[in-house]
Order: structure tokens, then C-alpha cells, then sequence
């Protein structure tokens, strides 16, 4: 039978010929199903209370904006800029944040990053919302509080730091992941594992979540999806790992591992116990592990015994030196690690905010009262310079009051404890505990619960806690919560008509 011509209609099964579907066409119903949708009264009453929290969460990123002008900076920001002029891969952080900076560098203006990155925020907030539908309404409003209304969330969003885009790909991920419908087509598994991809070149600390999202789509039975994730998440990143490999001969995507596990082992490593060889002997702190300074010191201070040994501190010969000792006190002392672990991962939970790991590095997750002095290091001082070509002009931060003032207020009494996180981890855990009929298959809500969990104690394992380290963990842990919710219980909350469900088929998020 001759094939039909591109451009004649399709036969349809009783003879007849349907026309080619009109790509205009369907663009201008979306268009009208959207303008229907805004305009419907009932909508705007049914999600009044998470239309209200949203308003309130873009109207504190505006005073940010208004107070801090461009933005506000942290040490590693200076990296950051400079891999934007110097296009190779660092040693210590992904160039991901970096590509995204230089996305934005025609705008010459870095208070157009830390406007993108406040409405990465709002949409984190949306996403929740939005994939969290089949909860009461009240549950999904409550799973944005954090993200959209906690000061220190508000203030990273305004930090050039890479952690907002970090939090926005891999909440982005967890929802495509949970969305049922659309779970197994391949173009949007392919998104996931190229999001997860992105969060990876952005923070290493993605690397296990590409395993993570994978082991998922397995437990329930889908072996195809997760091959094809693995493929869209590993060709980046390998492609990345090559660029790195041609630039210092070294396998990673980063030349730090060694050093910062080093660092992180000091906080208990006795080498009496140890026992270490000649070479290893060198890296040993003779003071008693509660007399030692945070782990991060070992990295960066003078005297560090790292720091002291000949060449920078990141060469693959110190990063492997490190990397031995540290494999070495952690199989001499396991029960003392466990122990420094828990400790660290302990700081996550307590209801206070003790200054930690010291008052320089505490004090730039606060919103500051004084302009923040330029800065004394030299590796910094030519991040800077770079800076200036970027913005097109001096750089710094602006504190333009009564805007600061209140955002300083709110932040003193604003923000998410310790215990409601923890319990925020255990609401799907009772929940499955409590559950009559088991479920035959992993539910949604392991995946970013799971991911929460990773993204909390990775850091107390590998690295050292950091207040900075939790934020992109909330988000996860508040949409698992919401997740978690019996389906019997929105039925006892009297809505049956979720966010997104009352959107027109032909405009379905």
C-alpha cells in the first residue's frame, strides 16, 4: 500500500482523513485554557493560603533585593567567577555554578544572579506544591513554609554560592521522579538524569543521588527507565571527569576527595592508634582531639600539617597522602568515627543555632549589619578582580536601610528548628509504620526522603557539617512528609480537587 504523502491528512479507521494536527492551534487553546484558569474566582479561593505564603516568600526576596544590593558574598564565590573567565575545571568545586554565572555575565550584573536564584526559591516552592497535589491542601501549604519563608533559606538564595541551584535540580528531579504519569516516558527520564547530571557538576555531592534515583525506577520494576536515566546522568559527568582528566591527568571531578576526608578524620584520628607509617606520620596533630580546631582548619590554616607540606595543598600526591591517612583512621578507629559522624550529623537536629564551625563562617549565613570588607586573601583578591570586569564596575554590598533592618528582624525569629526538620524525616516513617495494607511496590515518597537523608549525612561523613549543608536537604524531607499522607486523610480534609488537578487537560504542569 503507498505510503501517504507528509502533507495529506491521515486516514482514520472508517476512511475518513483527519487533519494534521496545528502546533498554532493547540498554542492558542493552551493559551485560553491558562487565561480561563487565572480568571476562574473558585481557583484563586481554593489555593488562597499557598497564593498568600508565595506572595509573602516573593515580597521577602524583595526586601533582600532592595537591602543587600547586588548580592552578598562568600569566600568561594571568588572561585567561582574566576572559572567564569577561565574556563577550565577547579580543583575543589564543579564549574557547574560557574556556567550558570557566565549564562547570566551579559547582563553584567550579579544582582541578576541573585534575582534567578530567588526565583529558583519561589519555583522550589511551587514544585512542592504542585507534586505534593494528592495531599490535604493544608499538608502540600505546610511542605512549602520552609523553603519559601525561612530567612535563611532566603538569605543562601542571596549568597553567590552554588547551593540554590543545587536545591532547584534535584527537588526538580525528585518531582519528575514521583510523578506517576510521567515517570517512565524516556524523554522525561532522560530529564531527571540530566538535572541529576547538572546538581552533580554543580555540588559532588549529586554523585550518589544519580545511584539513588536509579535503585528507585529498579525496586519497582522499571529496569529500562533506569538504564536510560543512568545513560542521560553519566554522559555529562563523564564528559566533565575527561575535561578534567586532559586539564591535571586526574580521574574525578574534582582534586579535593583526600584532603577534605583528611580534614574530616582529624576531628578523632590519634595516631598512637594508628600507628602510620613515615610518610603518613607527617599529616599527625599531636594535640588531643578535644583540644584540635574544626576540621575545616586542616584545610585552609596555616599551620595545618597539610597546608605545611611543600606545593598547594590540592597536587594529586598531598590529595592522596590524605586520602591514605584518612582511610587509614577511620579502619584503626571505626567506633571513634561512627561516633564523630553522629556527632556532626547530631548539630542538624538541636533546636538552637550555636556558632559553628567558627564565627567567620557563621556570620556570612546572617544578614550583616556592616558592609562586608573586601577581601584579604590573594586567590580571593583575583576572584575579585574578575568580579569587576563582570558586573562592569565596582563590586561589594550595598546595605540600603529600613530594608535590612527588617529583614535582620525576621531573620532573628524566622527560621526552621532543628526538631522540626527530624520530625519532618520521621512523618513518613510513621506513616509507613501505621499503614494496614502494604504497599506492593517502593512508595513515592522514598525518593526524596532518601535523597534528604543522603544530602544530611554525606557531609557529616565526608566533610564536616555545615549550616549551609542542610538547607538543600529541607525540601526534600517536606515534600516526603506530604507524600507520605494516607490518601484516606484527604478525603477527611473534605477537598477532592488538588493543585493542578482543576487545570484544563490540554494545560496539565
Amino acid at each position: 500500500m503507498a505510503e501517504a504523502r507528509a502533507d495529506e491528512p491521515a486516514k482514520t479507521g472508517r476512511g475518513r482523513r483527519r487533519a494534521p494536527r496545528d502546533p498554532s492551534r493547540r498554542s492558542d487553546r493552551d493559551l485560553r485554557g491558562r487565561l480561563a484558569m487565572v480568571k476562574d474566582p473558585s481557583w484563586w479561593r481554593r489555593h488562597r493560603w499557598f497564593l498568600g505564603i508565595l506572595a509573602l516568600g516573593a515580597v521577602l526576596r524583595a526586601l533582600a533585593m532592595l537591602g543587600y544590593r547586588p548580592a552578598l558574598w562568600f569566600p568561594d564565590s571568588y572561585t567561582y567567577v574566576v572559572t567564569v573567565f577561565r574556563p577550565r575545571p577547579d580543583l575543589v568545586r564543579p564549574a557547574g555554578y560557574s556556567m550558570f554565572m557566565k549564562l547570566l555575565e551579559p547582563f553584567h550584573g550579579f544582582g541578576v544572579v541573585t534575582a534567578v536564584q530567588h526565583l529558583l526559591g519561589l519555583a522550589i516552592g511551587v514544585l512542592i506544591y504542585r507534586t505534593a497535589r494528592r495531599a490535604p491542601r493544608w499538608v502540600a501549604t505546610l511542605a512549602t513554609v520552609p523553603v519559601l519563608l525561612d530567612a535563611y533559606q532566603i538569605e543562601l538564595e542571596h549568597l553567590l554560592v552554588s547551593d540554590t541551584l543545587f536545591m532547584f535540580l534535584v527537588v526538580a528531579a525528585a518531582a519528575l521522579c514521583v510523578t506517576e504519569r510521567r515517570a517512565t516516558v524516556p524523554a522525561m527520564v532522560a530529564a531527571i538524569g540530566l538535572l541529576l547530571a547538572a546538581a552533580t557538576l554543580t555540588r559532588t555531592i549529586g554523585q550518589p543521588l544519580i545511584v539513588l534515583f536509579a535503585a528507585w525506577f529498579v525496586l519497582r520494576g522499571r529496569v529500562r527507565p533506569a538504564g536510560v536515566l543512568l545513560v542521560a546522568a553519566l554522559v555529562p559527568v563523564v564528559a566533565y571527569g575527561g575535561w578534567f582528566y586532559a586539564t591535571y591527568q586526574r580521574v574525578g571531578l574534582v582534586g579535593s576527595n583526600g584532603v577534605f576526608l583528611y580534614a574530616r578524620t582529624m576531628s578523632f584520628a590519634d595516631c598512637a592508634k594508628m600507628d602510620p607509617p613515615p610518610d603518613l606520620r607527617v599529616l599527625c596533630d599531636p594535640r588531643p582531639p578535644e583540644r584540635r580546631p574544626p576540621s575545616q582548619e586542616y584545610i585552609w590554616a596555616k599551620d595545618s600539617p597539610l597546608v605545611e607540606l611543600p606545593g598547594i595543598t590540592f597536587t594529586k600526591a598531598t590529595d592522596d597522602l590524605a586520602g591514605r591517612f584518612a582511610t587509614l583512621a577511620i579502619t584503626s578507629q571505626p567506633l571513634d568515627y561512627a561516633a564523630s559522624v553522629l556527632t556532626e550529623l547530631g548539630r542538624t537536629f538541636t533546636w538552637g543555632r550555636p556558632v559553628y564551625p567558627d564565627p567567620e563562617i557563621y556570620g556570612y549565613y546572617q544578614f550583616p549589619v556592616k558592609e562586608p570588607a573586601p577581601p584579604g586573601r590573594y586567590p580571593a583578591q583575583v576572584g575579585a578582580n574578575y568580579a569587576k570586569l563582570y558586573e562592569q564596575g565596582p563590586i561589594g554590598t550595598k546595605i540600603v536601610e529600613p530594608y535590612a533592618g527588617w529583614l535582620r528582624a525576621y531573620q532573628s525569629v524566622a527560621r526552621l528548628p532543628g526538631p522540626a526538620l527530624l520530625g519532618a524525616l520521621l512523618v513518613p516513617l510513621v506513616a509507613a509504620v501505621t499503614r494496614r495494607r502494604r504497599p506492593r511496590r517502593p512508595p513515592a515518597w522514598l525518593v526524596p526522603w532518601s535523597a534528604a537523608v543522603v544530602l544530611l549525612v554525606t557531609p557529616a561523613a565526608a566533610a564536616e557539617f555545615d549550616y549551609r549543608y542542610v538547607l538543600p536537604a529541607v525540601p526534600l524531607a517536606c515534600l516526603a512528609a506530604a507524600l507520605s499522607i494516607r490518601p484516606d486523610v484527604l478525603r477527611q480534609s473534605g477537598g477532592d480537587k488538588e493543585f493542578g488537578d482543576d487545570i484544563p487537560p490540554n494545560v496539565q504542569l
